[in-house]
C-alpha cells in the first residue's frame, strides 16, 4: 500500500516596494524655499536700510544760528572813544575814570586806575573806529577785533597813530554788556597776496559778433545810470540789472573779453563813467551773459 504524500508549497511573498510619502517632502521644502527668502529678503532690507542711514549721516546739514552782533560792536566802540581818550587835567581824568566803570568789571577798573598817570604830558582824542571781527566764544562771550585811530597831542605837537585791540564782552540773559578783558595788543588783518586769474578771448566770438556786441554794450551804458524800469526791459531780462538813477557820463568800455558757450556768451568788462558830482572817473566791472534773438540782451 502506497502512501501519497502532497507537499503544499507556500506561498512566495512578494517585497513591498519603498514609496516615497511625496505630500510630507513636499512641506518640508516648502519650508525651506520660505526660510531661504524671507533670509534674503530681510538681509537686502538691511542693507538698503545700512546704507540709507549713512547716507543721511554723511548728508547731515547743521543749520547755524545766526548771531546779532551789533549791540556788542557798538558797545565796544563807546567803551573805545572813552577809554582811549583822556585830557591832562586832573579833574577831566577823574570823570573819565568815572565813566569807564559803565563798562569794566570791577577788577579791571581797579586794574586801570595807574593807566593815565597825573603828569601824564599828552592828551588824545578818538578820531576812527573799526570793528575787524567778533567771535562768540560760548553762548554768553564774544571777542572783538579792532582798530582805534586816535589824535595825540603833547605840547604844541600832535600826530595820529592807529593801533589794533581785542577785548572779550560778557552778555548777560537781559541782554546787558561787560568788559571782561581788557584791551590786549594785537595784530591788524594785512592784505591778501590773491590775485585772480584774468579773463581772456579765446577765439569763440568771431569779429562780426564782437563788433555787434560792442555796439550793443556802447548803446546800453550810455543809457543805463538813468535808464528807467520800463527803459531796461529793452536790454535787460530777468532783472539782471538794477535802476541806478546816477549822473554819469559813459566815456568807453576797458578790455571787454567776450566767451561762448551755446547759444550765450559771457562779457566780462570794465566799463568807464565821468561821475559829474565827485569829477572822479569811476571804473564798473561787469561779468554779463548776453544772448540773442531777434536782438541782443543782457540775461544775467
Amino acid at each position: 500500500m502506497k502512501i501519497k504524500i502532497e507537499r503544499k508549497e507556500k506561498p512566495i511573498k512578494q517585497k513591498k516596494t519603498p514609496t516615497i510619502k511625496v505630500g510630507t517632502h513636499q512641506k518640508l521644502t516648502t519650508t525651506l524655499w520660505a526660510i531661504l527668502i524671507l533670509s534674503i529678503v530681510f538681509g537686502v532690507y538691511k542693507n538698503f536700510t545700512a546704507i540709507d542711514q549713512h547716507t543721511t549721516h554723511e548728508t547731515k546739514i547743521i543749520e547755524q544760528k545766526l548771531v546779532d552782533t551789533n549791540k556788542v560792536e557798538s558797545f565796544v566802540e563807546s567803551f573805545s572813544k572813552e577809554y582811549f581818550s583822556w585830557q591832562q587835567s586832573q579833574d577831566l581824568q577823574d570823570k573819565r575814570f568815572e565813566r569807564l566803570k559803565n563798562y569794566l568789571t570791577e577788577n579791571l577798573q581797579q586794574l586801570n586806575t595807574e593807566m593815565v598817570r597825573s603828569d601824564i604830558p599828552t592828551n588824545s582824542i578818538v578820531n576812527s573806529f573799526q570793528v575787524w571781527s567778533v567771535t562768540q566764544n560760548n553762548e554768553n562771550t564774544y571777542d572783538v577785533l579792532f582798530t582805534v585811530g586816535q589824535q595825540i597831542t603833547e605840547g604844541e605837537n600832535t600826530k595820529n597813530i592807529d593801533s589794533t585791540y581785542s577785548v572779550s564782552v560778557y552778555v548777560d540773559e537781559a541782554g546787558n554788556l561787560v568788559i571782561i578783558k581788557n584791551p590786549t595788543i594785537n595784530n591788524k588783518p594785512q592784505k591778501a597776496s590773491y590775485e585772480p586769474i584774468l579773463s581772456d578771448n579765446d577765439g569763440t566770438v568771431d569779429a562780426n559778433t564782437t563788433e555787434e556786441i560792442n555796439s550793443f554794450l556802447d548803446t546800453f551804458f550810455k543809457l543805463y545810470p538813468t535808464a528807467t524800469e520800463k527803459e531796461l526791459t529793452y536790454y535787460v531780462s530777468n532783472q539782471a540789472l538794477d535802476v541806478i538813477n546816477k549822473d554819469y557820463v559813459f566815456v568807453e568800455l576797458v578790455n571787454p573779453v567776450y566767451t561762448q558757450a551755446d547759444n550765450q556768451v559771457t562779457a566780462t568788462v570794465t566799463v568807464k563813467y565821468l561821475n559829474k558830482e565827485t569829477k572822479v572817473t569811476q571804473l564798473s566791472q561787469f561779468e554779463l551773459t548776453l544772448q540773442k534773438n531777434d536782438n541782443w540782451k543782457i540775461i544775467h
